[in-house]
């Protein structure tokens, strides 16, 4: 019954650039018992408190993944540090766990996305631990995706383990919303009980009306790196506000943008995750 259940709870989800498809609420569904770990490692902090929050969500143990000489100075200075990690083909090196992988059934792996993928304490800990037969599932922080990428770079890192095909995912500057946004990710995949409603289908795509491409620059105009230009746009209504998804186009390079609209008056358009 558990591995069908878990079966059934992978087969609701999706690699997702244009949402999940559903024509009535979730149910409720009775959850499997099994043993859960919150392992992730975090450099400022803010995915350390997505860890907590699954933490509770869960009623999980939780450990944070420790180095031996943690990496020290500004974000640029670790950034230039992991960059020449990469070039060299160096791992850090890692303090041992505490838990025992072993007595766990499912890890929700966590870490912040570094150069388009898991950050490099966590290539570590898949150098050292093969994951035979746990489910893990991901979840990350990030400026502005990797989210898909990651997933897929761990799938290919772990071919002996069950690596959901989804994850969660959010940006940095929208840690406050985590949950909310969490509790969905949990009870919409079967890992927590309970219902949500369902979110409807994005319209079809359609060229970017002026008014689209005004939300789309007040969402992305700001941010450090230039995000293209959008050339289709579908939207779709929420409880929270306003949904829309943007193809865009940077110097011939395509992306998924997402980007939403709460219903307060004064609400801001923010975008979500991007998907190159």
């Amino acid at each position: 019954m558990k591995h069908y259940l878990l079966a059934a709870a992978m087969l609701t989800m999706s690699l997702a650039s244009c949402g999940t498809k559903e024509t009535k609420d979730t149910e409720e569904r009775e959850i499997p018992e099994t043993k859960t770990l919150v392992l992730y490692y975090s450099l400022t902090g803010t995915t350390e408190s997505v860890a907590q929050e699954l933490q509770k969500a869960l009623n999980a143990d939780m450990e944070s993944i420790e180095m031996e000489t943690p990496y020290t100075g500004s974000y640029e200075e670790v950034v230039k540090q992991v960059g020449k990690e990469r070039e060299a083909g160096e791992l850090p090196k890692l303090l041992p766990l505490n838990a025992d992988l072993a007595q766990y059934d499912t890890i929700f792996l966590g870490y912040p996305i570094w150069y388009g993928t898991y950050a490099r304490p966590i290539s570590a800990l898949v150098a050292e631990n093969d994951f035979q037969d746990k489910t893990v599932v991901t979840f990350c922080t990030f400026g502005s995706g990797g989210l898909e990428a990651a997933i897929q770079d761990l799938r290919k890192a772990l071919p002996k383990a069950q690596v959901a095909e989804t994850g969660f995912g959010i940006r940095n500057a929208r840690v406050s919303s985590t949950a909310g946004e969490l509790n969905r990710f949990l009870v919409e995949n079967g890992y927590i009980e309970g219902s949500v409603e369902a979110l409807p289908d994005y319209s079809e795509m359609r060229p970017v009306t002026e008014e689209e491409k005004q939300i789309f620059d007040a969402a992305c105009g700001n941010y450090q790196f230039p995000l293209g230009t959008p050339v289709l746009a579908g939207k779709r209504g929420t409880p929270d506000g306003v949904d829309y998804i943007y193809q865009a186009d940077n110097n011939g390079t395509p992306s998924t943008i997402y980007v939403t609209v709460g219903n307060a008056p004064d609400a801001k358009p923010e975008f979500t995750r991007v998907v190159r």
